[in-house]
């Protein structure tokens, strides 16, 4: 089965994007980091999702990468589905914090569960037939709005998301031109998806 190995951002300062994710999330290795100068504006079209076990994980991360110099999109709130919040970081990838649980259980803790890539996609059935032509197997799929792939050994799950929806899902408009600055690493690359989305070849993530 086609699994990710890795993500890489590019972003106009590694350093100081490093710094960030270090004090904000602290995901070690699950996201790598780029140097790129590619030209991009607006909505990139995709977000990092992470998935947490309850809500005073997700104010305590939300108010970590606030305070490491990420602008609020969406303050943490609950939902009909939990409880979450949308930042964007100063390298300008989009993250959203969020927990299936309405009420804490336990201490507050900084651990994350799960990383989720979501792309946001013109057709999602016609993404979903790309990928799976190329060995990625379907975990959940609600036709043509959303697909998630199973994620293996993988640190990264992905997903794929109408682009108009995502956009709004994250608080922003769904318009947007040039690079992602988004690289997936993965032993099914390289190819470019339908919608421009660029994987490399990598070797496959080790199994825990």
């Amino acid at each position: 089965m086609t699994s990710i190995a890795s993500v890489t951002l590019g972003v106009a300062d590694p350093a100081a994007a490093d710094r960030f994710h270090t004090a904000a999330f602290g995901l070690g290795t699950r996201i790598g980091l780029r140097a790129s100068e590619e030209p991009t504006t607006g909505f990139r079209g995709f977000t990092l999702a992470l998935t947490v076990s309850q809500p005073s994980t997700v104010d305590g991360l939300v108010g970590a990468a606030l305070d490491a110099g990420a602008t609020l999109l969406k303050p943490a709130t609950k939902s009909l589905w939990g409880y979450g919040g949308v930042v964007r970081a100063p390298d300008g990838t989009i993250w959203k914090v969020a927990t299936s649980a309405k009420k804490d259980t336990g201490p507050a803790t900084r651990r994350i569960d799960e990383v989720v890539l979501l792309l946001g996609v013109a057709d999602v059935a016609a993404s979903r037939r790309f990928y799976v032509d190329r060995g990625l197997a379907v975990a959940k799929s609600f036709g043509r709005v959303y697909t998630e792939f199973a994620a293996g050994p993988s640190p990264v799950k992905l997903a794929l998301y109408r682009r108009r929806a995502l956009a709004k899902d994250v608080g922003v408009s769904p318009d947007g031109t040039g690079s992602h600055r988004l690289t997936i690493g993965g032993d099914a690359g390289p190819f470019t998806d339908p919608d421009g989305f660029a994987w490399e070849a990598a070797a496959p993530a080790p199994t825990p």
